[in-house]
């Protein structure tokens, strides 16, 4: 009986090892297999076949032969996996959605930044908008402000997350990392884990990719202005700058833990501040704003609880459009009575 227990005791762990490989590689298969879905169906049971037999030869008692067939059988399925899985690489050719059909492309010289592909739509509803893809000019001598804004789209613990930068003629422009989607492709917050999606970086107009979170898409969705020195709000601007360079010339997959929304912007604020701590908040981004506020950038003059409350823009911007269109006014409506902290605003 010993003996048998024994036994188990140091298969448990391989047995655990291929539960886990093998729910992994089917749901990979599942995101990323055929689009034919009769043969993505026959690898995953294939797949998962290989994976029980691996198992029940640990288990079952058998003739001392056949004790590795089943494991040796995963091991060249295992095999065959990684390099299909290896063969997967993110590309630009796709039929995107019209939403992130064009790369941002950042240029800057001296204090003159230029961006083309700059989105700037009028959404009436998910699917009904005009497109309106933009060149802009920024004077970066005149940056004034960055605001984070958080979009809560599923629970308190998950939302999206945007950073605003504000000029001196109280223009705004937002940066946000998303998903590259394919078009009619819905978003997946599992299929994220499994190379399901390119990720892009989009600059847009705050009427476009604010409004249509909180007057079209019903989010609930909070500004907080960031405190931030002048060296280092024209640094993470020229990072959001390097990252649009850099995703042009690589692309790469949205991960949904490891590279995403948020990771992606603390990659580029520890480039700028050195020792910025890692936090459980960054994978938990609906909690974002409770890290930054620790981290003394928000206004600590004021409780978390209150910056909340103020900072929820809803009500204001859907009062703000004129005839169920975004209103010109929109960046100053959604900031009212929004309080800022002393370092915000440049002199």
């Amino acid at each position: 009986m010993s003996g048998t227990l024994l036994a188990l005791a140091w298969r448990l762990p391989l047995i655990l090892l291929t539960l886990a490989g093998g729910g992994w590689g089917a749901l990979a298969l599942h995101f990323r297999g055929p689009d034919n879905g009769f043969v993505r169906g026959l690898l995953i049971a294939l797949w998962l076949l290989a994976a029980l037999a691996s198992i029940a030869a640990f288990i079952l008692p058998r003739a001392p032969a056949l004790v590795w067939l089943g494991p040796g059988v995963f091991a060249l399925a295992i095999l065959a996996f990684a390099g299909w899985w290896h063969g997967i690489q993110p590309r630009h050719d796709r039929d995107w959605a019209p939403d992130v059909a064009r790369l941002l492309d950042a240029r800057i010289d001296g204090d003159t930044v230029t961006l083309h592909n700059v989105r700037n739509f009028d959404w009436r509803s998910r699917s009904d908008f005009d497109a309106h893809w933009e060149t802009r000019r920024y004077d970066l001598s005149t940056l004034r402000s960055a605001d984070l804004i958080v979009s809560y789209w599923m629970g308190p613990a998950i939302a999206h997350t945007l950073v605003s930068f504000g000029f001196e003629d109280g223009r705004h422009l937002v940066f946000s990392v998303e998903v590259r989607r394919t078009r009619g492709q819905e978003f997946s917050a599992l299929g994220g884990f499994f190379r399901q999606s390119e990720l892009v970086l989009v600059a847009a107009d705050e009427r476009d990719i604010v409004r249509t979170r909180s007057n079209v898409r019903g989010e609930q969705v909070y500004i907080y202005p960031v405190a931030m020195p002048p060296a280092e709000l024209r640094s993470l601007f020229a990072a959001y700058a390097d990252e649009a360079r850099q995703l042009q010339h690589e692309p790469r997959f949205y991960n949904t833990l490891l590279s995403n929304c948020t990771t992606i912007v603390y990659d580029m604020v520890k480039r700028i501040v050195p020792g910025l701590p890692w936090d459980h908040r960054l994978l938990l981004s609906g909690y974002l704003p409770d890290y930054i506020y620790d981290l003394g950038a928000l206004d600590t003059r004021r409780p978390l609880a209150e910056l909340k409350r103020r900072g929820h823009i809803n009500d204001r911007a859907i009062a703000s459009d004129v005839d169920g269109q975004a209103s010109p006014a929109f960046s100053t409506a959604i900031r009212e009575g929004v309080p800022t902290p002393p370092a915000h605003t440049v002199d």
